[in-house]
């Protein structure tokens, strides 16, 4: 690599697909990688945040796809390879927050939707994805964990549990795929602004009885910057990894939450 190469710019016509990419912190991703030159691909559930996706992006791929469905995940990779010809990344972004309460209080079927989405849809997404980044000569896969994948976090079982094993998920893959010049890197946000983490601290605001700014203040007096984190923080953060500056970065689990100190 000369000198005078931007190490930080993207690869030309890099082949991306971002699961749960029409809002949020997938919304974020697929934003800043187009602009950037990539080619884009996304999938989600909704409808309305597909249409809006598409009115933004007309040249980019959009598949209305659960990633805790096989079937769903198969007709996905059809249509990326369609769309694309080929993938050099797959951004595992999907994931649900699941249920708030306690383990005697949460229903098995919420315990399980919430594995399905958040561990077992980015499973599938990487058995579909990796033989087409092997033909591609390797990539790299961008796994979102979340600071509850490094610490235990009461009322929130479901989640955690799941976001724990995208680490280990992203761990092993990066050992697995390393000799085939794969790079697999997990993310970890914290509080993250927006809607989602809203209905979160509501929710455990409502379960320990207090109100909904005082749960936020706690929430907050556990992270050292004291502030919430955005989507384009953990977008950028992702650019970074699958540029030719994250060229030697894999399996770490990187926070991008203004260190959280506990949950």
């Amino acid at each position: 690599m000369s000198e005078s190469t931007d190490v930080f710019a993207l690869p030309e016509r890099l082949r991306v697909l971002v699961t749960a990419g029409a809002s949020g912190i997938g919304r974020a991703i697929s934003d800043l990688l187009i602009a950037r030159g990539a080619r884009v691909h996304i999938c989600d559930v909704s409808d309305d945040f597909l249409a809006e996706f598409r009115g933004a992006h007309g040249d980019a791929g959009a598949t209305k796809a659960d990633v805790a469905s096989d079937d769903d995940v198969s007709r996905l990779f059809a249509e990326v390879e369609k769309s694309l010809g080929g993938l050099d990344v797959l951004i595992n972004n999907a994931g649900v927050a699941g249920p708030t309460g306690g383990v005697e209080e949460i229903r098995p079927e919420d315990w399980q939707r919430t594995i399905d989405v958040c561990l077992t849809g980015q499973f599938l997404c990487a058995h579909y994805a990796v033989p087409m980044l092997k033909s591609a000569g390797g990539g790299a896969i961008v796994n979102l964990s979340s600071a509850a994948g490094r610490f235990g976090y009461a009322f929130r079982t479901p989640y955690s549990a799941a976001k724990w094993g995208v680490i280990g998920l992203t761990q092993s893959l990066a050992k697995e795929l390393g000799p085939a010049n794969i790079r697999v890197n997990a993310i970890l946000p914290g509080i993250v602004e927006g809607p989602r983490m809203t209905g979160v601290i509501a929710a455990r605001a409502k379960q320990m009885n207090v109100t909904y700014e005082a749960m936020e203040k706690t929430y907050l007096d556990r992270v050292s910057l004291r502030r919430m984190v955005t989507a384009d923080d953990v977008a950028a953060t992702v650019a970074y990894l699958v540029s030719p500056a994250g060229r030697n970065i894999s399996g770490q689990a990187i926070g991008v939450d203004g260190n959280v100190e506990a949950l």
